[in-house]
């Protein structure tokens, strides 16, 4: 396969770009499924029955934690990419690797949330808005808890392999993705827990 040295490695076939293009694509559709959970969220977050509303249950502390880790993650997971087009494995190893952690911590506290607020009688099934609220954070939670296997996997096909047009294609793919989750949570954060508290 011929490489093209005048582009990064990513894109150093015609065989990548259309697989960056593809997923580009692939992010549309993604982006068409968060606006139909936020617009269902919309219409249902003042229909909470006897339940309780956000302002009962949103705890600022563990958003706050939530947010810092994975905006944090986004910033290493472009230092990851970086490194790669250096070609410098260790650091692009590292800073991936530090991106899964913060990933993984952002989703243990999802969960310790989720238990929380069905201690407190919001369940999937309490009102209109709690399964709303459900449905959308666990959402993002789910895309987040697949891509934490996803880069797993691509971390280690880097360790085995090195740089090549595949792992070089795989990890910025996944870079891309990995932004996305975090442009997801800063609307969650926004209009979901802030607009909540208030």
């Amino acid at each position: 396969m011929k490489i093209d040295a005048t582009k990064p490695l990513e894109y150093g076939s015609e065989e990548n770009s259309n697989k960056i293009f593809g997923f580009w694509i692939f992010l549309g559709a993604e982006i068409a499924l968060f606006s139909t959970l936020f617009t269902v969220y919309f219409v249902l977050v003042n229909r909470y029955a006897t339940g309780p509303n956000g302002s009962e249950i949103f705890e600022l502390t563990g958003v706050l934690v939530e947010t810092f880790l994975l905006l944090t993650s986004s910033f290493t997971i472009g230092l990851a990419i970086h490194s790669m087009r250096l070609g410098l494995k260790k650091p692009m190893m590292i800073f991936f690797t530090l991106t899964l952690l913060m990933g993984l911590g952002f989703l243990g506290i999802e969960i310790m949330e989720f238990f929380t607020y069905v201690h407190e009688g919001a369940s999937l099934s309490t009102s209109a808005f709690t399964s709303s609220l459900f449905i959308l954070l666990g959402t993002h939670g789910a895309h987040v808890a697949f891509g934490l296997l996803w880069g797993t996997s691509i971390l280690i096909q880097v360790k085995r392999q090195g740089f090549t047009l595949a792992t070089a294609n795989k990890s910025f793919i996944f870079s891309l993705y990995w932004h996305f989750l975090d442009v997801v949570w800063i609307f969650i954060f926004s209009f979901v827990y802030l607009k909540g508290l208030m």
